[in-house]
């Protein structure tokens, strides 16, 4: 049976790390893995992806860009991995707009609300862990890893509002979140992961 799962967070949350032990642990079962990322995963969507991170606009267009990258990524890449059976691990998806965009850039939220209906209809995650963790951390963490972009570069109140907008759509959507303590060690995350995919008899 198909899965879809999401990994989300701030910049520096820690989640990539985990999306690699999960597309690591579900191959060796023997499960048709299709790993992915948002903006990008196709050819379009990751020339996108490039003027969205890079490329100074404003909010309207910035989320124009991304919606368009994840309509192509759902038509080439995502539906048809669902259709035929396999699990698809997505390092972010439309949860990540609404934090960035809507909350971070202070975007209108019922236009990102018809933008989903249009470009995704009812299509969601069967599942979306969301890392959670205190905003200077994850800068902490980011500013020793690499050169940040042109989010990753925003200041802490940014991703105040950014963490702020993820708690919304898990408030709206609980089901379909497991939130996970990203401040915690690494074999603890790594738990909790793992708990919430037992939890749904998934592993």
């Amino acid at each position: 049976m198909s899965r879809f799962i999401s990994f989300e967070g701030i910049d520096g949350a820690g989640k990539t790390s985990h999306l690699d032990a999960l597309e690591s642990q579900l191959r060796q079962a023997g499960h048709d893995v299709v790993r992915t990322r948002e903006p990008g995963g196709t050819p379009l969507a990751e020339k996108l992806r490039e003027s969205v991170l890079h490329d100074a606009m404003d909010a309207l267009t910035e989320s124009l860009l991304v919606f368009a990258a994840r309509r192509d990524h759902l038509v080439q890449v995502i539906e048809p991995a669902l259709a035929r059976g396999a699990w698809v691990l997505s390092d972010r998806f439309t949860d990540a707009t609404f934090a960035y965009q809507g909350a971070g850039r202070g975007f209108d939220l019922s236009v990102l609300s018809t933008l989903e209906k249009w470009v995704q209809g009812q299509r969601q995650p069967d599942l979306t862990f969301l890392f959670d963790l205190p905003p200077e951390v994850a800068a902490a963490r980011l500013s020793a890893a690499r050169q940040p972009d042109r989010f990753e570069a925003q200041d802490t109140a940014f991703f105040e509002r950014v963490r702020a907008g993820y708690q919304a759509r898990l408030r709206a959507d609980a089901q379909r979140f497991a939130l996970i303590d990203a401040s915690a060690n690494q074999a603890e995350v790594a738990r909790q992961v793992d708990a919430a995919l037992q939890s749904r008899g998934w592993l």
